[in-house]
């Protein structure tokens, strides 16, 4: 872990998927295969070129609906609405721990996903803690400019009127970090490995950051 000197925090910023629920219950997965789906049954890409497409996207555009929109002109919405049509209860339920750390974090809480809004309601409303966050930051808000873009961070920090310094980044992917690392915002890695210099703190789960922020809070004088 690094230690700096930040002004006092105001913010956090979470992730949605694979961030505030494990990778393990393979509610991600389902959604993968939705957007092969999309890519083979809705786009017309044959379906031996579908995962290297989407690996190109993923890697050129950050994600494959930029990477859709870019080369097919793709109705992003009529795309959002396909990969998330599945049953969120097969997947996840309530989380009273993950209530109980969101309800002693003092600071304002924000989901900055990739996904749209429906999804990250129909994620918190069933893990039980939509009630913490004051704004979801969804993709459509972003007018799709996703997570890594620059922009997308950009975008947050202008709607929220701080600096990257007031605000705690909450994330599963080490790549999303490192634009909200550059903007001077303190990040933790979720379910991820460091070391990297993108990443303030590293932890296993969801469920130690709250320890974490505990400490950190502590030495900002929270």
């Amino acid at each position: 872990m690094k230690n700096r000197a930040t002004p006092s925090f105001e913010y956090i910023l979470f992730d949605l998927d694979e961030t505030l629920y494990p990778r393990e219950c393979g509610l991600m997965t389902a959604i993968v295969e939705r957007i092969l789906q999309f890519m083979v049954h809705k786009v017309g890409i044959p379906a031996d070129d579908v995962l290297e497409k989407k690996l190109s996207y993923n890697q050129q555009h950050g994600t494959a609906l930029r990477g859709l929109m870019h080369e097919y002109q793709i109705d992003p919405l009529d795309y959002l609405a396909f990969v998330h049509d599945i049953n969120l209860a097969d997947f996840l339920g309530a989380s009273p721990p993950l209530n109980q750390m969101l309800y002693d974090i003092p600071l304002r809480k924000i989901i900055f996903t990739n996904a749209d809004h429906l999804h990250a309601e129909r994620v918190l409303n069933i893990l039980q803690v939509r009630p913490h966050f004051e704004q979801i930051i969804d993709i459509t808000n972003l007018n799709y400019k996703n997570k890594p873009d620059p922009l997308a961070y950009q975008y947050v920090l202008d709607t929220l009127g701080v600096p990257g310094e007031r605000c705690i980044m909450v994330e599963d992917s080490p790549r999303n970090l490192l634009p909200a690392k550059d903007m001077g915002m303190t990040t933790v890695l979720v379910g991820g490995n460091g070391p990297s210099i993108a990443i303030d703190y590293a932890v296993p789960t969801i469920f130690h950051v709250g320890p974490v922020l505990k400490n950190l809070l502590m030495r900002q004088g929270h």
